[in-house]
């Protein structure tokens, strides 16, 4: 099913590493955004993916579930994209694999970016196991997520942010640039200003 209604609310990926900041970012933007006229709806993919029972079982080694990608694909679209007209609100994708989404669902990929030192304490917090903690702390050295969203979506549309916790304001300032494109996305479109 693909349906191709103008959007009237944008959608927003928020993805990085785990433990880069992902779920927090997502939830700060939606509690704004609900102080404002443009509705957006948080979608935690990984409390999707458990939620529906999307996935194919458990990953006992990796302690997490193996997504069934075309069920969890096919369930999205007709959440974001609704075959009976445009979604009546925007939507923040929360996952660490941007390559998940198509193209055409994305309008701002934002890539939450970490130190390795800060990101292993808070997975160490999280009690990850090591090998899992190692996988990500190298992904994040290797900045596998910054290099798939690239991959994925015109450059036009990334914008990296860091997420490191270390800066007075830092996640606040990050929420409120997303606020504001949100805001100036939503203009353009009541102002016929766009593709």
């Amino acid at each position: 099913m693909t349906t191709h209604h103008p959007r009237q609310f944008p959608i927003i990926l928020i993805t990085g590493t785990p433990g880069t900041g992902k779920t927090l970012h997502s939830q700060l933007v939606q509690q704004e955004m609900s102080e404002s006229e443009i509705p957006m709806k948080h979608l935690n993919i990984g409390d999707v993916v458990k939620e529906q029972g999307f996935h194919e079982g458990w990953d006992e080694e990796w302690k997490c579930w193996i997504v069934d990608e075309e069920r969890l694909l096919d369930y999205l679209e007709g959440v974001v994209n609704p075959e009976n007209g445009p979604s009546q609100t925007g939507f923040i994708l929360d996952h660490h694999d941007p390559s998940l989404f198509p193209e055409r669902w994305v309008d701002l990929a934002v890539v939450l970016i970490c130190d390795n030192s800060v990101l292993h304490e808070r997975l160490t917090a999280r009690n990850y196991p090591p090998n899992k903690i190692t996988e990500n702390v190298t992904a994040e050295i290797m900045q596998t997520c910054l290099s798939e969203t690239r991959e994925s979506y015109d450059e036009e549309i990334i914008v990296e942010l860091q997420s490191m916790g270390q800066v007075d304001n830092e996640v606040e300032e990050n929420v409120e640039r997303i606020v504001e494109w949100i805001g100036q996305w939503r203009k353009d479109r009541l102002e016929g200003k766009h593709d």
